[in-house]
């Protein structure tokens, strides 16, 4: 796999497509903090570390759903590893006019656009979610 944190949002928005409670991927840091950022915003329930029948690590993700729709109505993977962008804090682009999130990978670890602008700090737009 070359790009494990866009096969962790392709698992998000096909789970929350098909209507199913909740997901599983393997775990690294990054995908906990892309999931710790989503819970915050309220676009996921919850999320666990647990481990499959081997052993490994996996990062159960439990969706969330208003009114029978899945709160995640799309996810985009903006930065890729064939071509990463980066923006300083006051270029971050908005999201659907300010009713999506962007995630960013900071200095200071990952951020949301939000976090990003009250602390004045720019980095490398990892995905949108609305």
């Amino acid at each position: 796999m070359t790009d494990p944190i866009s096969d962790f949002l392709t698992r998000l928005r096909n789970a929350s497509k098909a209507k199913k409670a909740e997901t599983s991927a393997p775990h690294s840091n990054m995908k906990e903090s892309i999931a710790a950022i989503l819970k915050a915003d309220g676009f996921i329930s919850d999320f666990s570390i647990g481990a499959d029948e081997k052993g490994h690590k996996t990062l159960v993700v439990t969706l969330k759903y208003v009114n029978e729709s899945p709160a995640i109505t799309n996810l985009t993977r903006v930065s890729t590893p064939g071509r990463r962008l980066y923006y300083r804090y006051s270029e971050i682009p908005r999201v659907l006019n300010g009713l999506g999130i962007s995630i960013l990978s900071t200095s200071r670890g990952l951020m949301n656009n939000q976090d990003c602008l009250r602390n004045k700090v720019g980095g490398e737009l990892i995905c949108n979610v609305w």
